[in-house]
Formats: structure tokens, C-alpha cells, sequence
């Protein structure tokens, strides 16, 4: 059963597969984490997922729905950039997980697109098989975007605003837009110009960055928490702005403030639900760990000789599923922690040998936002 307790260990399976598609991308972004990060595991990878892996990941994920008994599954089709296969092999493979999973199962897919290859015809193609996109973009102007760009170094925004446009005509099959923050640019202005793209959902994503390799304009003189200012003007203009979008870090964090569970990695001490499979058919942790040193997301397992139910009593995964008890002394005796978590695992590394038990590099930073949310959601609900 899903959230079946073995001893006095809460089961928590798996109910987000990410298969890697494709493992290049035809942008090169200045800020990138996979292509200019410390991990390099990409080059001796496929680029594109062979039929094999793909029908063997979806008796896998079968396998652990059957097991939990799970009623529903998310599947995210991501690269690289998925669409470089165009959307055929993608239409192919929700068909061959489809057809695995057994009965009273069901699956939704999502794939998250740079938008550069996006036309009418894909989105249509896909969304009529219940495919939802998701737009990778930092802002709604070319300025912007000025750090996303092919790797001739020419921008990838005439292309992305085509595909924003074509996505809002299409708002049934529109996710919503992931934006990581760049601090040099104006909250405001960012905030302004993704909000008249009219996306259904906003996050926007704090760099990778860990002890070791810290943030980008955090050194020197400056304000103490760049990242949460940021953070709490966007909040301000969302919270004070009328009917917009849903801007998931927010809603994430005053969810929490009102008791419920988080969603999300990036706050909250709910267990991680999400599994990677790449492209050679290897399982490994959030992507995102590969910001931290080379290997940090493998976990030695894949998906020809090893089972999901293995992958969750893997070290690694395991040490992202014990709530409060994964965390270091000083984030365990912290107020906040039930809302923080520690923030995003990645952020806590530091190159010491303390690892991952760290307080995220972004503590400040978090404490200053959640603290602000939590000021501007007392005033809302205390009466005068």
C-alpha cells in the first residue's frame, strides 16, 4: 500500500519518474548547472533514450505502482532538451508506459522545453494526447533573457516569446513557466513580464549553489540576503496584485505556514517522491545534486538489473526521506524548520566532509522570505 509502514518506517514510494529523453541541449546557457557543472556524466550517455530503456523503464515504474498499489503517476519527459527528437518518439514513449501500468492506474506527462522548437503543431500533437508544457524562460523581454543562448551565442529569445504565445493560446495544455532568478535584474521588472505571459503557474528557482561554490553576487559587499529581498518584493507585487498566477515557492511556503505538507524539495520536510531515469536506463537522484561534484546524484543502480523499491532504500535517497532527522544540529533546533526543511538538498553541500548536513547556503536568505510571508499572512488573517 502506498504509505504502508514496514516496522516503524513509513514506506513512501515513488510517484514522480523523470526519464531522461535526451541528453543534449541545443542552447547553452551561461548559468547551467548540467553543461558547465562539475558533473560530466552526460558525454559517455546516449543522446537520445534508446526503445529498449524506455519499454524496460515503464515495466519498472509498473512494477512500483503494482507494488504501492499507486492510483495515479507523474511522468516528466525532460533532457537536455526533450524536443530535439521531435514528438514522435515522445508520443511513443507515454504509449509504452501507458500500456504497462496496470489497471486503475493512470498517468499524467509533462515535458519541460527550453520553447526554442516549440510550434503549433507540436503542441497540439502532444496536448491531444494529454501531454502539459512547461517553459523554461528567466523573464517576458529579450534583455532578460540575455544568458540564454545557442551555443553560437546568439539569443533564444525570438523563438522562446513565439512559443510563449503559442502555449497561452493553448491554455489547457500550458503548465506554467520556470524561471531561475538572476539578482542583477529587477524583481519587478522580471515579475511584470512573466505575469503578462499569463502562464497558470510561475516557480522561481534559487541557482544551484552550495558552501563550496557559492551563489552567484553573493561575495563582497552587499546586502546580507540578496536572494530573499529579491524574493519578498516578488512577493509583495504577487500577493498585493489581484488575480495572477499561482507562484508555487509562495504557495508552497504559506501552505506550510497553515500546516500543510509541502510539494516540493525546495521547502518543507516532506520525503522526496521523485526518481530520475537517464538515458542509459541508470537511476539516480534529483538532478539537481549535480551541481555539487562529480557522481553525487548516481546511485549505482539501473533500471535493466534493479527495482524503484531498490532505489528507495538507496543511502542517498534515504537520507532525503527522514524529515527532520536528515537534517544538521543546527537546522533540526531552528523555528523554521518545519516550513525551511533545510531548503533544497544540493544547497547544504560543503567540499569538508560534513557533506550534505549543512544548512542551505540560502539560510538567510529563506528565513528573511519565510519570515516576511509569514508577517504579511498574520496581517491578512488577525482581525483589527
Amino acid at each position: 500500500m502506498a504509505g504502508e509502514t514496514t516496522g516503524r518506517t513509513a514506506v513512501v514510494p515513488f510517484r514522480q519518474f523523470v526519464l531522461k529523453v535526451h541528453s543534449r541541449c541545443n542552447l547553452a546557457c551561461t548559468y547551467c548547472y548540467i553543461y558547465a557543472g562539475p558533473d560530466r556524466s552526460w558525454r559517455t550517455r546516449p543522446p537520445t533514450v534508446p526503445a529498449a530503456t524506455v519499454r524496460q523503464t515503464a515495466r519498472r515504474i509498473a512494477e512500483h505502482a503494482r507494488t504501492h498499489r499507486l492510483p495515479a503517476v507523474r511522468i516528466d519527459l525532460h533532457g537536455g532538451e526533450p524536443l530535439l527528437t521531435g514528438p514522435g518518439p515522445l508520443l511513443d514513449q507515454a504509449a509504452a508506459v501507458r500500456a504497462a501500468l496496470p489497471a486503475g492506474c493512470t498517468a499524467d506527462f509533462g515535458v519541460q522545453t527550453n520553447g526554442t522548437l516549440l510550434t503549433a503543431d507540436i503542441i497540439d500533437t502532444l496536448g491531444a494526447t494529454g501531454f502539459r508544457l512547461g517553459l523554461s524562460v528567466d523573464g517576458g523581454t529579450p534583455g532578460l533573457n540575455r544568458r540564454r543562448v545557442d551555443h553560437a551565442g546568439r539569443p533564444s529569445w525570438p523563438a522562446v516569446s513565439r512559443a510563449a504565445g503559442l502555449l497561452h493560446d493553448r491554455p489547457g495544455v500550458f503548465a506554467g513557466i520556470l524561471c531561475t532568478i538572476d539578482i542583477t535584474a529587477d524583481p519587478a521588472e522580471v515579475y511584470g513580464s512573466l505575469r503578462a505571459l499569463d502562464p497558470p503557474m510561475l516557480d522561481f528557482l534559487l541557482p544551484h549553489a552550495n558552501w563550496s561554490s557559492p551563489p552567484p553576487a553573493t561575495t563582497g559587499r552587499g546586502p546580507r540576503t540578496p536572494y530573499g529581498d529579491w524574493l519578498c518584493t516578488v512577493f509583495d507585487l504577487w500577493w498585493d496584485g489581484g488575480p495572477g498566477p499561482r507562484v508555487r515557492v509562495f504557495t508552497e511556503i504559506l501552505g506550510l505556514l497553515l500546516g500543510r505538507p509541502s510539494s516540493s524539495e525546495a521547502v518543507g520536510l516532506s520525503p522526496v517522491v521523485a526518481v530520475i531515469v537517464d538515458t542509459d536506463g541508470a537511476i539516480e537522484q534529483v538532478d539537481s545534486l549535480k551541481s555539487a561534484y562529480e557522481g553525487a546524484a548516481a546511485t549505482g543502480l539501473d533500471v535493466f538489473h534493479h527495482t524503484f523499491d531498490q532505489a528507495l532504500a538507496h543511502p542517498g535517497m534515504a537520507a532525503r526521506r527522514t524529515g527532520r532527522d536528515g537534517l544538521g544540529d543546527r537546522c533540526r533546533g531552528c523555528a523554521l524548520v518545519e516550513v525551511c526543511g533545510g531548503g533544497n538538498y544540493a544547497h547544504r553541500y560543503r567540499a569538508d566532509g560534513t557533506g550534505f548536513r549543512n544548512p542551505s547556503v540560502y539560510c538567510a536568505d529563506l528565513e528573511r522570505l519565510i519570515r516576511h510571508i509569514a508577517a504579511r499572512l498574520k496581517a491578512e488573517i488577525t482581525p483589527n
